[in-house]
């Protein structure tokens, strides 16, 4: 089974983070960054089902290219391939969900898992507009996930308790924090990297 696993780059949530004087943004100088905790979720749920059903875990992040420290990371967690797709611009939501299905119509995962959503601005978009633009089934808010062959199963958060959808592959996911606990990259891993 094929896996792609976007992932975001994000200020660490332990940084102090300073508005420019303009108030234009965030003052980036010494800022650490790293993986959106929502997406170290889903490379670890990826991960997990690569150990189950055998495949391959494919992260891809649409940015600079020092954003290639983050897609190290993630290989160093155990993925096996990254792509990053270059870009100097801010891109809207849509556009990344745009992006992301033209790559995913090339490399024809059977499952893309994200996380559900960003920290730095809370956007909450991107998983469901990727579904849209593949015309693939999705499962938000995942709190668990099974598969039987071909088959996915995904028991999801909502707001009166929990909600089980199953669909056909391929589709898309989102994680919520209840789905795992990231693993942390093994030195292995990191020389691997």
């Amino acid at each position: 089974m094929k896996i792609l696993v976007p992932i975001k780059r994000v200020p660490d949530p332990a940084t102090t983070i300073r508005v420019q004087p303009d108030g234009s943004g965030i003052a980036t100088d010494n800022v650490k960054w790293v993986i959106n905790p929502f997406d170290e979720i889903a490379i670890e749920e990826a991960l997990r089902i690569k150990e189950k059903q055998g495949g391959e875990v494919v992260l891809i992040t649409i940015g600079q290219s020092t954003w290639q420290e983050q897609l190290r990371t993630g290989l160093a967690m155990g993925a096996d391939r990254a792509i990053l797709v270059k870009t100097d611009a801010p891109l809207d939501p849509l556009a990344l969900a745009g992006i992301l299905a033209k790559v995913a119509e090339e490399q024809k995962p059977d499952l893309i898992v994200l996380g559900k959503q960003a920290i730095d601005d809370d956007s909450s978009q991107i998983p469901q507009m990727l579904a849209e633009l593949l015309g693939w089934p999705q499962a938000t808010f995942a709190s668990k996930v099974e598969f039987a062959g071909t088959k996915c199963t995904v028991v999801r958060e909502v707001d009166g308790g929990l909600e089980t959808i199953a669909f056909n592959l391929p589709g898309v996911i989102s994680a919520d924090l209840r789905l795992n606990e990231p693993r942390y990259a093994s030195l292995p891993g990191i020389m691997k990297a």
